[in-house]
């Protein structure tokens, strides 16, 4: 159990979902994306959760949620809420069910990939760099301590990255 899988981790908008669809696909994985497990089980939308419940609710969602999956994934492509592996007890669930793999997007990629989103409920109100810079500045540190393999998306097409995912890991 566990080594055969793919955890993606890293910021909004670095690429996870659309990276990790393409490598299921290309390594004929499963695809899961713990944001929408997490809507199926709870069956009200991200926002709505932050909205009602705040975040540290959420945080502890996504552990329910990795504690529950982390014995039955097998040949998975897992993309991760950006804000998972902030909590130390999720890191080690996520180390110990596959090959954790970091999609590094810089901060103005960032910024014009989620120009316009309004889905994201840690990016509400005004001033969208801000925010960004600020969470950012936050969590890259952890991404990179977390990762067993970076990966730089910037001005990569989704492609690009999957054909580099495959090249890092043997596969």
């Amino acid at each position: 159990m566990g080594s055969n899988n793919i955890i993606l981790i890293g910021f909004m908008g670095s690429g996870k979902s659309g990276v990790g669809i393409q490598l299921a696909k290309k390594m004929d994985y499963h695809f899961k994306d713990t944001d929408e497990m997490i809507v199926a089980r709870e069956g009200i939308e991200i926002q709505e959760i932050f909205d009602k419940y705040g975040e540290k609710w959420f945080r502890n969602l996504e552990t329910t949620l990795l504690l529950s999956i982390m014995d039955t994934l097998e040949k998975t492509v897992l993309s991760t809420g950006g804000g998972m592996p902030m909590k130390d007890r999720n890191v080690n669930l996520l180390r110990g069910m596959g090959h954790v793999i970091y999609l590094r997007a810089s901060e103005s990629t960032i910024i014009d990939r989620l120009s316009g989103d309004t889905t994201r409920p840690l990016l509400q109100g005004e001033n969208l760099q801000e925010k960004v810079k600020k969470l950012l500045e936050a969590r890259i540190s952890v991404y990179e301590k977390v990762a067993d393999i970076i990966i730089d998306t910037d001005d990569k097409s989704i492609d690009d990255i999957v054909e580099e995912i495959l090249g890092k890991k043997g596969g």
